[in-house]
């Protein structure tokens, strides 16, 4: 081949193909090697042909010279019959003086520039002939031996470049992939542990647009869930007006024959696919779209929508459905997770407020409205009698009585709100509830607190929250626990508040938790204002802690000094 080529020739050779070598965009490749054949073999036309998977016919044709009015005119790019064709069953060298003679010739198109002289060869990748490179309409006359060689020594180069270029866009696809795995996993990661927190439906569902979006590259996404026959506008995320709460009938709308069929569906023309006016949904100017049913466990929860992919709103590809439908499964189960919580939460608040109203109906039937009774069987009985002293008697009776009904109903006013919470603060009305039990219950109660613990310093509703925990632990204590000594120690620092109230009562298995124990309604008082409480019971004694987060506006409990011991008697 060196004798053939002359330096000038082989220097340029060399010079393209390093060039050729180390270009990693096949596109780019396929543009130097054409535009190169063409200047070392002097070629008016030059064009690759890349055949299909089974090397049978060409599926693309890319060409250099022949400019765009002209590829315009001539219409569909060749397949690879007629000479095309004799390069694709027999992969050698051919060089033509005129190609419309040869047997096998179909002749050119109408429009077709005149091409006479030819000369074709194969390219090789690894062993299997990947395409030909085609070039015609040489400068002062035929293809010569140089000029194939020449064309020949391209055609390696331009293999290996086209290898290491689809090795390339593999890499780069897989890397892709890779990380869009790693973005699912992660979005997945981040609303599990949302749900595994302290699960909050709308926190959960603004999380899940704001990932599926990131994930998706849309310029928007949003959530329909299921209402009866309709479905709901519940989250978006991006490029789009806010409009929560937007209903839209299940049948007759492509997003509820998605959540009905289980089915994915991408739509390229949101106009006249969506069946619905996509400004129902807040979306303005969206080309094209992905719906992703959301279900769990054979219910369906609703649909997950992305619109617009990246900054060209391109189309969805099968790739971002598959991305999509393994996140909308996390997504789903996220959904139906956080209500499966927040329904037993629910029940569990109803469960104690009906146990609250029971003890207190209990509490009004036991002493007060006995107590009336009692009154009433007296009073009957005196008037009956024509005994002035009895009668005065009785009424002298009926008055302690009723001080004493009286001052029954003011205690259960006091357990149901004290006036001292809301007048004078915790301190003084964890005070008085202590010397209510150490006077009915015969309890040692000690409050423990560090010094300049500001517990009056905290918002009206945690010290309800405080109080409410300490009152029905001392209740729990009295009625179960059989205890002689209770210790309230609370500890207040600039991020929670921490409750402890320990006795040396008799304990009790903590399984039993919620079963007429009294502890439901304080472990969804501890729930409702983000905290933890947690239980730890022995046949020596119950240990009730309680950690509440907390903001002082700005004042901040020393926390660090000794604990003291005082009497709130």
């Amino acid at each position: 081949m060196a004798e053939r080529l002359n330096a000038e020739r082989l220097r340029r050779l060399i010079d393209a193909g390093g060039f050729i070598v180390s270009e990693l965009g096949l596109d780019a490749v396929l543009e130097r090697v054409l535009d190169t054949a063409r200047e070392l073999t002097g070629a008016r036309y030059a064009a690759l042909g890349v055949l299909n998977e089974e090397r049978a016919e060409l599926e693309r044709f890319i060409t250099s010279g022949i400019d765009a009015d002209v590829a315009a005119v001539i219409g569909e790019l060749p397949r690879g019959r007629g000479v095309l064709g004799v390069l694709i069953d027999d992969p050698r060298p051919l060089r033509l003086s005129s190609v419309g003679e040869h047997p096998a010739s179909y002749g050119l198109p109408v429009g077709h520039p005149p091409m006479a002289t030819f000369l074709g060869v194969p390219v090789v990748i690894r062993g299997e002939v990947w395409g030909n490179l085609y070039l015609t309409e040489k400068d002062g006359g035929d293809f010569d031996h140089a000029d194939e060689d020449a064309a020949v020594a391209l055609a390696r180069w331009a293999g290996i470049a086209v290898d290491n270029a689809r090795l390339f866009e593999d890499a780069q696809y897989q890397r892709a992939e890779l990380e869009r795995v790693v973005r699912s996993l992660e979005a997945t990661q981040a609303i599990a542990i949302e749900v595994g927190a302290e699960p909050d439906l709308d926190r959960v569902l603004e999380l899940i647009v704001k990932r599926g979006r990131a994930l998706m590259d849309a310029r928007s996404v949003v959530i329909l869930l299921r209402d009866g026959d309709e479905l709901v506008l519940t989250a978006s995320a991006g490029h789009s007006r806010r409009r929560d709460g937007e209903r839209i009938p299940i049948h007759g709308s492509t997003s509820g024959e998605v959540m009905q069929n289980d089915r994915a569906k991408r739509i390229n023309d949101v106009r006249s696919q969506m069946l619905i006016d996509p400004e129902q949904l807040g979306i303005d100017d969206a080309k094209s779209a992905i719906l992703m049913p959301l279900a769990h466990r054979g219910e369906a929860l609703g649909v997950l929508i992305a619109f617009d992919r990246g900054a060209a709103a391109a189309s969805f590809s099968e790739e971002d459905e598959r991305a999509l439908r393994a996140f909308a499964a996390s997504a789903a189960t996220a959904v139906a997770t956080t209500r499966s919580v927040q329904q037993r939460r629910l029940r569990d608040a109803l469960s104690a407020a009906e146990a609250e109203r029971r003890r207190w109906a209990q509490e009004l039937h036991d002493e007060t409205l006995q107590g009336l009774g009692a009154l009433r069987v007296l009073l009957a009985s005196a008037r009956r009698g024509d005994d002035p002293d009895a009668l005065a008697r009785a009424a002298d009776q009926a008055i302690e009585q009723v001080e004493q009904e009286i001052s029954n109903l003011g205690s259960i006013i006091t357990e149901l709100r004290p006036a001292a919470l809301d007048q004078l603060g915790l301190a003084a009305a964890l005070d008085a509830l202590f010397d209510r039990h150490r006077a009915v219950n015969d309890l040692d109660i000690k409050l423990v607190t560090p010094p300049d613990t500001a517990l009056d310093a905290l918002a009206p509703e945690l010290q309800a929250t405080i109080y409410r925990i300490v009152q029905e632990a001392l209740t729990n204590i009295a009625k179960h626990a059989r205890a002689r000594t209770v210790t309230v120690s609370l500890r207040v620092d600039e991020h929670h508040v921490l409750a402890r109230i320990i006795d040396d009562g008799q304990g009790f298995d903590t399984n039993e938790v919620g079963r007429g124990l009294g502890l439901p309604g304080m472990r969804e008082r501890v729930m409702v204002v983000g905290g933890e409480l947690t239980i730890d019971s022995s046949d020596t004694g119950t240990n009730v802690t309680a950690s509440i987060p907390i903001a002082l506006g700005g004042r901040s409990a020393r926390d660090q000094a000794m604990p003291r011991q005082r009497s709130s008697g």
